[in-house]
């Protein structure tokens, strides 16, 4: 068992700060331990209402979040019935409204572009009303600037900003970068962690190889 196990809030008094894998219930949404997500606007137990939008069952795309993020509040994951069909000459959805149309309501999905999964990574700090879209796949590591708009797919401890995001620079140096991806921290046990949390802040990547 995990410290994180069944916790909701990690801080005694802290109501706007959660362990958010232990108030998800749809499953089609995983989260790793320890990942947490703030929220100083809502109650940031409802994050699957206020934060996961166009996440409909009928396209069984599913938001994957690792282990040890840290999600600011008013981040958004943004799934693939927000992406009105581009296949079309209208990006007007008639198959949504099949009774006003007359057609068949089994093509209700051809509405909007399929664009798939979105799943981040380990280590990841996604920041204060961030959004990130469907189809995106975010490394391990990296570091996702406030109010970054996230179309394409981000390597591994990079970090990036704007409209659309792009990288900005990598965190370290590339030798740095394969030492973490192989030694995966993230996965220790707890107790592994906890003896080699100094090295982990202060940067010892010797020491934790």
């Amino acid at each position: 068992m995990t410290i994180s196990e069944n916790k909701i809030y990690p801080r005694t008094g802290d109501t706007q700060t959660i362990y958010l894998k232990n108030v998800i219930t749809n499953p089609n949404i995983t989260v790793g331990d320890y990942t947490m997500y703030n929220d100083f606007v809502n109650d940031p137990r409802d994050f699957q209402k206020n934060n996961v939008l166009y996440h409909y069952p009928i396209n069984h795309d599913r938001l994957i979040i690792g282990k040890f993020c840290s999600i600011a509040c008013g981040a958004k994951f943004i799934f693939t019935s927000a992406n009105h069909t581009l296949r079309s000459l209208s990006t007007y959805p008639f198959p949504l409204f099949f009774e006003e149309w007359g057609l068949d309501k089994a093509d209700v999905a051809d509405s909007w572009d399929n664009k798939g999964d979105i799943v981040v990574g380990n280590d990841v700090w996604i920041g204060y009303e961030a959004v990130i879209m469907s189809g995106v796949t975010i490394g391990d590591g990296a570091i996702i600037g406030t109010r970054a708009v996230v179309t394409k797919d981000i390597p591994p401890y990079t970090i990036v900003g704007g409209v659309p995001a792009k990288p900005i620079r990598k965190r370290f140096a590339d030798d740095i970068v394969a030492s973490l991806l192989d030694i995966k921290w993230w996965e220790w046990e707890t107790e592994k962690i906890k003896r080699n949390i100094s090295e982990i802040q202060n940067g010892y990547i010797n020491e934790l190889c």
